[in-house]
């Protein structure tokens, strides 16, 4: 098991700074990314191509963000040659800043529909779907990067136990658009577009639970990649 205070202790105060570095520079792209998500909902919702537009060109810099972690990363492999614990972080973070840089395409892509929509005119909608869903992803990014933060297993178990529910709800919505189209073929156009943008949403979940995933092998070794959400936690606790 690995506590906080393991990647403190160096007798290198430069790598100990290094490590401090990429670590603090991967929650910065995970605030930008959560940024990023909660302003392309909101355009969508609100049909707000402004906002949308400030989405689409904030995916560049996600992407010059990933790019200078995967350099910093790179620098400490080449320089450090890190071994056990300190190895495990390296390749967490480089891990954790793809799946980040992912979540920017998707927030990326439902600004693309919120413009979209916006072009096709009509009113405003509450998007039921979107707003509850893309609420819920949002919150399991959140916990997701707080897990990464502060190291804490059990929160990230929740959120890999949470993706569960966000396929659910993601499924049920499909459903209900799917009937919504075959009443009333009229609305198909606006409503394909909803079924991208909870695509989207439904891979944001799916990212999230992935960065959860790699704080539970960081911390404690153990690949959960694989393991039913009713097993993830039993198997936790033998780690232990």
């Amino acid at each position: 098991m690995i506590h906080q205070d393991s990647y403190k202790q160096h007798i290198s105060a430069q790598f100990n700074a290094e490590l401090e570095s990429v670590k603090n520079h991967l929650l910065e792209m995970g605030g930008l990314v959560e940024q990023q998500i909660g302003k392309a909902v909101e355009a969508l919702l609100h049909r707000d191509s402004g906002v949308a537009e400030e989405v689409v060109a904030g995916d560049e810099r996600v992407n010059d963000m990933e790019i200078s972690i995967d350099e910093e990363c790179f620098r400490i492999l080449a320089r450090r040659q890190p071994a056990a614990s300190d190895l495990r972080l390296v390749l967490a973070i480089s891990k954790v800043t793809t799946d980040l840089e992912r979540i920017g395409d998707e927030a990326s892509k439902i600004g693309r529909q919120a413009i979209k929509a916006t072009e096709e005119g009509g009113s405003s909608t509450s998007f039921v779907e979107i707003r509850h869903i893309g609420a819920h992803v949002s919150d399991m990014l959140r916990r997701a990067l707080d897990a990464f933060a502060r190291l804490d297993v059990d929160m990230a178990v929740e959120v890999v136990i949470a993706d569960r529910s966000v396929d659910s709800e993601y499924a049920t919505a499909m459903r209900s658009l799917v009937t919504f189209m075959m009443e009333d073929p009229r609305t198909i156009g606006p409503v394909l577009g909803q079924m991208w943008a909870l695509r989207s949403l439904e891979r944001v979940g799916d990212h999230a639970s992935n960065i959860a995933e790699h704080v539970i092998y960081l911390v404690r070794g153990l690949d959960v990649r694989h393991v039913e959400p009713d097993q993830l936690m039993a198997q936790v606790e033998e780690s232990e």
